[in-house]
């Protein structure tokens, strides 16, 4: 007769998320390299953005610990990852695509400072609007959730994206766009993110 392990207790992401992915945040110094909000160099090229929201719960409260990270194409459209097959593109070696943030612990804003990102040819061949891949966690969420932004400004490339056209509800792509403004100098698109609710938000099983 065969014995089998009970499975482990689940728990949400507890305080320590703060300490272990993102200290500074939290008010510690531990790591000689951190992890930043900051995608972009001197060097870097493309259309500098600022990407920029909050996220909300089911009651419609700012979610004040939660944490993000940022997976995007460079300028020109490709991935700084050997799978990205788009050979005929060129790489950034001074733009990684990743990064991470934390709201603001009273305001409950997040940001990331950037590039605007290239359209990506998918596996398929299909080409994809240019768009942020972004990756949500925080107490009260067992599993990260998945999502992603696109740009206002891009109405022609959104209406033809293949994963936004998955959403059969054309409504719903709504929760997906960012909203470009420019402030000064500064060009900032303004993405807020509803965990639950009428306005809530498209996550991605990936």
């Amino acid at each position: 007769m065969k014995n089998y392990l009970a499975e482990t207790a689940s728990q949400t992401a507890g305080p320590y998320v703060h300490i272990g992915l993102a200290p500074q945040a939290a008010g510690f110094n531990i790591f000689e390299k951190n992890f930043s909000h900051v995608l972009t160099n001197s060097h870097t090229q493309g259309e500098r953005i600022i990407v920029e929201g909050r996220v909300f719960d089911g009651s419609g409260t700012p979610v004040r610990d939660v944490l993000l990270e940022v997976w995007q194409a460079n300028a020109a459209g490709r991935y700084n990852h050997p799978a990205d097959g788009q050979t005929d593109k060129a790489l950034d070696e001074d733009f990684r695509g990743w990064g991470r943030t934390c709201s603001d612990f009273d305001s409950g804003v997040w940001r990331f400072d950037t590039i605007k990102p290239g359209a990506v040819i998918g596996r398929d061949g299909r080409v994809m609007a240019p768009h942020l891949n972004l990756w949500i966690v925080a107490r009260g969420i067992n599993i990260g959730l998945n999502t992603r932004m696109y740009f206002s400004d891009e109405q022609a490339a959104n209406e033809t994206d293949p994963v936004l056209n998955l959403i059969e509800w054309e409504v719903r792509r709504n929760t997906l766009i960012g909203k470009r403004e420019q402030r000064g100098n500064e060009v900032v698109y303004t993405f807020d993110i509803y965990l639950q609710g009428e306005r809530e938000t498209v996550f991605f099983d990936v």
